[in-house]
């Protein structure tokens, strides 16, 4: 409100000035705001700096493992190309196996091929597992997922006294992560070494399924072949008197030999492929009988399948003598050359059951 000219303004608007205290306030919070902001900038710059000098090694490292994967890779391609079985020594073992990186498995056969080292089973193993390898490689299925190594005793002794082997031939699985497990040795004894059981035993290790395919064995064809034409040129020959085949004792022995065969174990060697017989590398000592219950050897049931044998003969002996119209001599002669038979085969026999089942309580004369 304003009067006249002089008059003083009752109602005038203060001025309103901060006071000293709230000033130093306001510009204290300013500044801890710049120092906060300027910690959080160096922080950050920091770790950026940290993460840039820790992930550049980080991936220079990771392209140098890559790099040395593919060389390797490259390298066992190269030489299943020109060989499906690679030869490997000590070097290429551990550099190529044992060593990372590897993202491939790799089915290792140490074995002993060198004629010095007299191992039978060890070459008709190799037979087999070429045949295998021969089939991966050409297979349409086939990738570098999967390799076939061979390491031979003379080639790489330090090998085998790395892995503390003492036995040959033996399948190990390599697998491509972690070191082989109990499941990644091939159990030969009791599997065999045939392609196809070997094969199984890949695809439940590696999910690998390899389809084998064997080179074409004419001696089968050949042999039917000449049974049959044996069989006609007796038919002919004898085409005026058909007698013979009714004859009950030639169908009775053909019928016996099959029953020998089979009780013997043929089919299984069949299936199975077990080796001929084991020599110890280290002694020398060869055994034609396995001792597990689980496992047989070929020439094992060639001996089952004379021990039946000589069983049978002396059953038929002793038949014969009891049944037979001559003298009462030659009666007594076959009676007791049926008895001693029976007894000897039967004992040897039981001995064999014996040796394999451990623990058999009952044994008979010379068993």
């Amino acid at each position: 409100m304003r009067k006249g000219k002089g008059s003083i303004c009752l109602f005038s608007r203060p001025t309103l000035r901060p006071s000293r205290s709230k000033v130093s306030l306001i510009e204290g919070r300013g500044a801890n705001m710049a120092a906060r902001w300027c910690v959080w900038c160096v922080s950050v710059t920091m770790a950026v700096a940290l993460l840039i000098v820790y992930d550049v090694p980080s991936a220079s490292a990771q392209r140098k493992k890559e790099m040395v994967l593919s060389e390797k890779v490259s390298q066992l391609m190269e030489w299943t190309n020109k060989r499906p079985v690679i030869r490997m020594n000590g070097d290429k073992f551990r550099r190529l196996v044992k060593a990372p990186p590897r993202n491939y498995s790799v089915i290792v056969m140490f074995t002993a091929l060198q004629l010095h080292r007299q191992c039978v089973v060890c070459k008709q193993a190799d037979e087999e597992f070429q045949i295998l390898a021969n089939s991966w490689r050409y297979s349409s299925a086939f990738t570098n997922r999967i390799f076939f190594a061979m390491v031979d005793f003379d080639e790489g002794s330090d090998v085998f006294q790395m892995l503390n082997m003492n036995s040959a031939p033996t399948f190990i699985n390599f697998p491509a992560k972690g070191k082989p497990k109990r499941g990644d040795t091939y159990e030969l004894q009791v599997r065999g070494f045939s392609a196809e059981q070997i094969a199984r035993w890949i695809a439940d290790r590696t999910d690998v399924n390899i389809r084998v395919i064997r080179p074409p064995n004419y001696a089968g064809p050949l042999m039917l072949g000449l049974l049959l034409a044996v069989i006609g040129g007796l038919v002919y020959l004898r085409r005026s008197n058909m007698e013979f085949l009714f004859n009950k004792t030639g169908w009775a022995f053909a019928a016996l030999c099959f029953v020998l065969a089979m009780t013997s174990g043929q089919m299984w060697n069949h299936i199975r492929g077990p080796p001929y017989a084991h020599k110890n590398p280290h002694t020398g000592h060869v055994n034609y009988i396995h001792g597990s219950s689980q496992a047989q050897f070929v020439a094992e049931t060639h001996i089952v399948l004379l021990f039946n044998g000589g069983v049978t003969l002396g059953m038929v002996l002793l038949c014969e003598a009891a049944t037979s119209d001559m003298d009462i001599g030659k009666r007594k002669i076959m009676c007791v050359a049926g008895i001693g038979l029976v007894v000897l085969f039967f004992s040897w026999m039981l001995s064999i059951f014996r040796s394999k089942y451990h623990g058999y309580p009952y044994s008979f004369l010379m068993s």
